[in-house]
């Protein structure tokens, strides 16, 4: 499926954390549908290095790149040697997806230097080929402020948000400033899909209820989670934002998804019913103080400014997720 009247053909584009949940599905996209465009995915790829909350430093993985014939460079977005590898190619698109986008990392100096330093870099490319920038901010930016969150008015509250937000006011101004420049912010939400089971813990509550419930468990969740909403995004309406904000009627940033929060709860049933078992829920008390009770994305601007429309119900995501989440039980997260 295609969502734009863009021909990606002839061209080359290039997605940073390739190798990533959304990074490896825009590689896909592109070799499905664009056959004759040349797709470069430049990931550090993951190693055993983790942070101090134990989770790993980097998800990219090369199981989520298995079929993929395009280029691949193994680099680190720090590094400016890495990065001069890509001065080999002009690129025509650019698909910034490398981060630090674990949410509980507290090393401020390592995510404002992976998240913020590389991305003035990154600019400065996309400048000098003339290319299309579209990267990834995100819906922490806007912390524990009431729903709907609306780009413009935002409160992180953790280091992974600010670096998104401070990302969001680098861009801005490289607009003023470059006015002939394609630049565009995605705000992701709570997005699942294929190919994030190597982000492990911080993977989607979607396949981590999913394998609970293959194991023969009761999903778990906290009491109170009917009453607990947060705005599910399906990994094909992101790859369709992504690939509209190519074309858009202004720079900006723009939330991407659906608008219609659901429950956690409503995860756990869609996936029992789905999956043919009634093992009831296990309710255990939520340990977090202010604990976010709701989320849900105005997209009146993406709608407008991108021509963003998501498509994917949790419903129908989920029974078009489900082969992938039972492949997936009980295999090698490492």
């Amino acid at each position: 499926m295609t969502y734009s009247n863009t021909d990606f053909n002839n061209k080359t584009i290039l997605i940073t954390g390739g190798a990533g949940f959304i990074g490896s599905n825009l590689a896909f996209y592109f070799q499905d549908n664009y056959p004759d465009s040349r797709v470069v995915v430049f990931d550090c790829f993951r190693s055993e290095v983790t942070f101090a909350n134990g989770n790993l430093q980097s998800f990219g993985h090369y199981k989520n790149l298995i079929d993929f014939t395009g280029d691949v460079v193994c680099g680190n977005i720090n590094s400016k040697p890495d990065l001069a590898l890509l001065d080999d190619y002009k690129f025509d698109y650019m698909f910034h997806q490398a981060a630090i986008s674990d949410t509980r990392v507290y090393d401020q100096e390592i995510v404002m230097q992976t998240n913020v330093n590389s991305f003035y870099d990154l600019l400065n490319k996309a400048k000098n080929d003339d290319a299309v920038m579209v990267y990834a901010s995100s819906a922490a930016t806007y912390g524990s402020l009431p729903s709907p969150q609306t780009v413009g008015i935002e409160n992180p509250e953790n280091p992974y948000g600010f670096s998104k937000y401070m990302m969001d006011q680098i861009a801005y101004r490289y607009s003023r400033e470059n006015p002939d420049m394609t630049i565009v912010g995605l705000k992701f939400f709570n997005v699942y899909g294929p190919r994030e089971y190597y982000k492990a813990k911080t993977s989607s509550m979607v396949i981590q209820l999913g394998h609970q419930i293959l194991d023969g468990k009761a999903p778990k969740l906290f009491e109170g989670s009917d009453q607990i909403l947060r705005d599910f995004i399906n990994i094909e309406d992101v790859i369709q934002a992504n690939i509209k904000a190519c074309n858009p009627k202004q720079n900006g940033t723009y939330n991407v998804g659906t608008s219609n929060p659901r429950s956690f709860q409503d995860i756990a049933d869609i996936l029992q019913h789905e999956l043919g078992t009634d093992l009831g829920t296990d309710y255990i008390p939520n340990p977090y103080d202010g604990y976010q009770m709701h989320t849900q994305a105005d997209i009146s601007t993406t709608q407008t400014n991108l021509g963003f429309e998501p498509v994917v119900s949790l419903e129908v995501g989920i029974k078009a997720y489900i082969p992938d989440i039972k492949r997936l039980h009980g295999t090698d997260i490492s």
